[in-house]
């Protein structure tokens, strides 16, 4: 009796799971990283000892569920993620990674009390220089950035802001906890990003990016002024709406 004509014992459910699992951890652990080429279904089939149709069928569930896609005659490759982010929301970036499923890490790249320049005043609001603290930060899901920060806070209505280091907690959710606030304005805008900054988020300088801001007040007071870069493949903004009545 040929081969093909027994019974595929590698088309049981737990083979089938087994595929699917080792792919999908090694995608979400960020080993697999958006762009990387998955084996061929050959490859797969020689490695796990099972038919290439046992493999189709979990590189289709794969896809469909938004890991990977299959490019015709070129393969299926690891899909870069993409968020969702409501426009009108102080949303935070852990749970928009930990939503895609995938391991979220912060790292604080510098912070530093300083007098207000020109550049602080604007962004904030303030009537006149005083004392910030600016922070640049990364966010990554996986292994790979997912977003630069770049925030100064008023030490005037934020004194305390300049006791907090900021290594193990990002400063997002750190002044959410601390300071209630009243009034949010946020700006978008795409824009190409710059050279010293496409290091950051490993991509190449004039890659498509899109740029949110957002600057909060307290009781009319200035608290904080936020630059978040996203690479423009990785990030999608929504917000929804209800009409008015009257």
């Amino acid at each position: 009796m040929e081969i093909a004509d027994r019974p595929h014992a590698e088309d049981t459910p737990s083979l089938h799971q087994r595929i699917l699992s080792d792919i999908s951890d090694r995608i979400l652990s960020g080993e697999w990283a958006p762009g990387h080429r998955i084996p061929y279904e050959y490859e797969l089939s020689a490695t796990y000892g099972c038919s290439r149709m046992t493999v189709n069928k979990a590189l289709t569930q794969l896809a469909k569920a938004g890991l990977i896609e299959r490019r015709r005659r070129s393969g299926s490759f690891v899909r870069r993620p993409k968020s969702q982010a409501a426009i009108l929301e102080i949303h935070d970036i852990k749970t928009e990674v930990q939503a895609l499923g995938l391991p979220y890490h912060y790292q604080l790249v510098s912070r530093c009390i300083r007098r207000g320049t020109s550049d602080d005043i604007e962004r904030l609001g303030l009537t006149k220089p005083s004392e910030i603290i600016e922070l640049i930060s990364l966010h990554f899901a996986g292994l790979r950035p997912f977003c630069h920060e770049n925030r100064v806070i008023s030490l005037k209505t934020v004194p305390d802001a300049g006791h907090e280091t900021f290594a193990n907690i990002a400063p997002g959710p750190w002044l959410v906890a601390r300071i209630p606030w009243s009034v949010a304005e946020h700006r978008i805008r795409a824009t190409g990003v710059e050279a010293g900054l496409a290091p950051m988020l490993d991509i190449d300088a004039g890659t498509p990016s899109l740029v949110v801001e957002r600057q909060t007040w307290s009781a009319d007071q200035p608290v904080t002024h936020v630059r978040f870069t996203y690479a423009g493949d990785s990030h999608t903004l929504v917000a929804r709406f209800t009409p008015s009545h009257g």
